[in-house]
């Protein structure tokens, strides 16, 4: 994907006019709009939801993916429809351990379509070809078209952690689901 000192374009073709690509700098703005759209129904799920959205967090936040991404640490991607920002989907690695975990969102008007399920598939197989040996996905126990992509994935359902997430002001269980690769 990248080599020491240059950073090589990251770009899947999910069908139907939707594309994986590597977030970058550019992004920042698209995604921040994004984000501000969706942000009811994702403090229903993110953590991150929850702190002030703004231009220099978000700034801030890209550059310390693309950090982890230069030091292979992470794969943060963005979900296009043709060239409009519609979610986003990454890997986040652990090479000590060998393993990797994967978060996506989408759009409130792309639920449904498929079109996570295509990333997050494209992304599972990213994990397979650099070698990660297990892959996790954890989510509230709530979200139950998380836990459903995450179950049509292939992935298992191996136990909850009590209050193991804040969401505003409450803490809710996680749903830590597992894929050996």
């Amino acid at each position: 994907m990248h080599s020491v000192g240059t950073v090589t374009a990251f770009g899947r073709d999910l069908g139907d006019g939707y594309t994986l690509t590597l977030r970058d700098l550019t992004t920042i703005e698209p995604v921040l709009a994004l984000v501000h759209a969706n942000r009811d129904r994702l403090r229903a799920a993110e953590p991150w939801a929850w702190g002030p959205q703004t231009l220099d967090g978000a700034t801030l936040h890209t550059e310390r993916l693309l950090g982890q991404f230069a030091m292979d640490r992470a794969l943060p991607c963005v979900i296009r429809a043709d060239d409009r920002i519609v979610g986003a989907a990454s890997l986040s690695f652990d090479p000590y351990l060998g393993q990797a975990s994967l978060g996506y969102w989408v759009d409130a008007g792309l639920e449904g379509r498929g079109v996570v399920r295509r990333a997050a598939t494209v992304l599972v197989e990213v994990a397979r070809a650099r070698g990660t040996a297990r892959l996790e996905i954890r989510t509230a126990v709530d979200n139950t078209r998380s836990r459903g992509l995450a179950e049509r994935l292939g992935f298992t359902h191996e136990g909850t952690l009590r209050s193991g997430m804040p969401l505003g002001p409450n803490r809710v269980d996680v749903a830590v689901y597992g894929r050996v690769l």
